[in-house]
């Protein structure tokens, strides 16, 4: 039953979206193949996840850490990677639906996103999820909604604010590591064992419970480390193309005698809008 409940979400939205990618081939609109395998690559790195460390998870902290890194980190973002405009335009013309677009919002979703880290990783919560199924369950889709909605502020393909820039994406990507790092150390250096549940699980394996949560809390800061540095590669090549291609519209724009200034450049390019822009300054308009 647990794992119907976990796995069906993924079973109706991988459905929706290989029917949607299907509906836009051979369109201007088409996914990119890279975009579709990312987001293959989220679903099948989710639902492998929930299914390959079955009770091991339920036995040690450690490997429950992993799954939940695995499964709201690593799967969600390439989830969203795997998202464009037109793939979420049916979604987005539900009312319902488009009225959650709020949720996106830089200063919505990261707040969103740490306090269900941190919620579920209070002792009563935590241990309540590892013994019960359904509660478990929820555990799992909120870690995966959340992480999925963090990272759709960041990458996903909706509209930003004029103020989330590349600098605000850099202080949105260090709070993420810093929030993430603050519980690891607690796990590391918390002096303190903060989940009893464990404990049958730790002895059959022959690990001692400070020991499992100080290799949780390593894990967890191992992996918010790596992640953030591809994620500042990531930001710095982003920047770089950026700075490169409003250069070429202002180049192009004083070839063809168009007056553009470097604000609306650095706009079109910083919404993703550049070539519709180099489009319009060719024709002369």
């Amino acid at each position: 039953m647990e794992v119907f409940l976990q796995l069906a979400p993924a079973t109706v939205v991988g459905i929706l979206y290989a029917l949607r990618v299907h509906r836009l081939a051979g369109t201007p609109r088409a996914v990119p193949e890279w975009r579709r395998w990312c987001f293959l690559g989220g679903l099948v790195l989710i639902v492998v996840t929930l299914t390959s460390m079955g009770s091991l998870s339920d036995e040690l902290f450690w490997a429950h850490m992993v799954e939940h890194l695995v499964i709201g980190d690593l799967g969600t973002l390439l989830l969203v990677l795997g998202l464009t405009g037109p793939v979420l335009a049916p979604v987005l013309r539900i009312r319902f639906f488009d009225r959650l677009r709020i949720l996106a919002h830089p200063l919505i979703a990261f707040p969103l996103w740490a306090i269900d880290l941190y919620l579920w990783h209070v002792p009563f919560f935590h241990e309540a999820a590892v013994r019960h199924a359904g509660i478990h369950a929820l555990q799992h889709f909120s870690f995966v909604a959340f992480g999925f909605n963090m990272w759709m502020a960041l990458l996903g393909p909706l509209p930003k604010p004029a103020w989330f820039g590349n600098l605000a994406r850099l202080v949105y990507i260090i709070a993420v590591r810093l929030t993430g790092a603050i519980l690891g150390n607690v796990f590391v250096f918390g002096g303190h064992v903060f989940f009893s549940v464990y404990a049958a699980g730790e002895r059959a394996h022959g690990i001692s419970p400070g020991a499992d949560q100080n290799a949780a809390g390593a894990i967890m800061m191992v992996e918010g480390s790596l992640l953030t540095l591809a994620l500042f590669g990531w930001l710095f090549a982003r920047t770089a193309r950026e700075s490169e291609e409003r250069q070429g519209l202002l180049d192009l724009a004083a070839a063809q005698g168009v007056e553009l200034t470097e604000q609306r450049a650095a706009r079109a390019v910083a919404a993703g809008r550049g070539d519709e822009l180099r489009r319009r300054l060719q024709s002369g308009a």
